[in-house]
């Protein structure tokens, strides 16, 4: 069996998309991304109104799939929506639900 010993820097490779499972790890947000998949693009109200939680707290889950690059906004006027930003997110939820369940 051949042992591979890795320094530092061949485990920063791992940061990234250990943040995106982290970032995914959580059941709202993981059902946010969800429904973006499925609705395509959608704004703050809408998401507050299907997943029946204040709005600071779907806004909180928001940021933090910002910070990871999950979702990005579009703006259209006043109205921001929210929208998937990184396919590898959908690979993962459709294999995590299957596809029938993560399209619209």
């Amino acid at each position: 069996m051949n042992t591979t010993t890795f320094d530092s820097n061949d485990l920063k490779q791992f940061d990234e998309p250990a943040n995106l499972l982290k970032a995914l790890s959580h059941p709202i947000r993981l059902c946010i991304v969800r429904g973006l998949m499925r609705k395509k693009k959608c704004n703050v109200s809408y998401m507050q109104e299907c997943l029946g939680l204040p709005q600071s707290t779907v806004s909180q889950h928001l940021q933090r799939l910002r910070s990871t690059g999950i979702v990005a906004t579009e703006r259209n006027g006043l109205e921001v929506n929210y929208v998937i930003a990184d396919p590898r997110i959908e690979q993962i939820v459709t294999i995590l639900f299957g596809e029938d369940d993560c399209e619209s």
